[in-house]
C-alpha cells in the first residue's frame, strides 16, 4: 500500500463509504480505485487527486497532505545514480535490495535522516 493509498483508505472509513461508491462518484472504476490504494498503480494524475479531494470535501492541509502522499506514492522507483558519489550507487541497491527486511521504526529514521539532509526552501 502507499502513503496516498493508505490515506485515502483511512478518509473512506472514517466517511464509512465504500470502494465502489466512491468510485462511482470520481469517475473511475472501483478496480482502478482499489489498485491505486494497494499500490498497484502508479502516481495519480493530479486531476484524479483533485476529484478525491472535491469528494471528501477536504480543504488546506488536508488537501496540499493527500497532493504531497499522491507525489511520494509511486510504487515503482527508479534511482538514476550515473554521474553521482559511488556511495550514492551502493545505497540505491542497498535500499533496493533490503527495503523489505525493513520495518517501521528503521523506515521512519531513514526517512527522517533523508528529509533532514534536503536543502531549505526560501520563503
Amino acid at each position: 500500500m502507499t502513503p496516498f493509498g493508505a490515506k485515502v483508505r483511512e478518509l473512506r472509513a472514517r466517511r464509512k463509504v465504500t470502494l465502489k461508491e466512491m468510485a462511482a462518484a470520481i469517475g473511475v472504476s472501483s478496480a482502478y480505485l482499489s489498485a491505486l490504494e494497494h499500490g498497484k498503480r502508479g502516481t495519480p494524475t493530479w486531476y484524479t487527486v483533485q476529484r478525491i479531494i472535491a469528494y471528501f470535501n477536504v480543504i488546506w492541509d488536508e488537501a496540499e497532505e493527500l497532493q504531497r502522499l499522491a507525489e511520494a506514492s509511486d510504487p515503482r522507483v527508479v534511482i538514476e545514480t550515473g554521474g553521482l558519489d559511488p556511495k550514492a550507487t551502493e545505497l540505491a541497491n542497498l535500499l533496493a535490495r533490503r527495503i523489505a527486511e525493513l520495518k517501521r521504526p528503521q523506515l521512519d529514521q531513514l526517512i527522517e535522516a533523508i528529509r533532514s539532509a534536503e536543502p531549505r526552501r526560501r520563503r
